[in-house]
């Protein structure tokens, strides 16, 4: 297992969610939400240079039969651009199938309204993404998804 903090993002249309994992890769856990829209890759760069990140984890929502649709599509786009952004700092594309379901669904059972809980669920979903890679590389020694690079235009 790497050491080093990862950050975990979720991006939904309006909002992103953030989390981190501790140094030694073990336990994720919830950052912010950051508003889509002006500004979101500069706040989203600050937080990689606040926590010393080593790597992006971004979620790539695929369908249940594991193929890619229109959010898969503006995940990409979005991560097409991050990686510019943060650049030299990884940018690491994994499966998110039901990320957020299993977020909304434990925000829930904590008695959280979904419509108070939206913000909070962006973060759930970031924290799910990023454990479940961490869980991931702990298993096979190696990191998931794919690593995205600059392309130009």
């Amino acid at each position: 297992m790497r050491r080093g903090v990862r950050l975990g993002v979720d991006v939904g249309t309006v909002r992103i969610g953030v989390a981190s994992c501790d140094r030694d890769g073990l336990i994720a856990t919830p950052v912010e939400t950051v508003r889509r829209g002006k500004g979101d890759l500069r706040r989203i760069r600050e937080l990689v240079d606040e926590y010393e990140a080593i790597e992006i984890v971004l979620g790539l929502p695929r369908s249940l039969d594991g193929k890619e649709h229109a959010a898969a599509a503006h995940a990409r786009a979005f991560g097409a651009d991050l990686v510019r952004y943060v650049a030299p700092c990884p940018v690491r594309m994994v499966d998110e199938r039901l990320s957020t379901t299993v977020a909304a669904r434990g925000m829930r059972a904590s008695g959280v309204s979904s419509r108070a809980g939206r913000p909070a669920v962006d973060q759930a979903a970031a924290m799910v993404i990023l454990q479940d890679a961490l869980d991931a590389e702990r298993t096979t020694g190696e990191p998931p998804g794919e690593v995205l690079t600059v392309t130009d235009e």
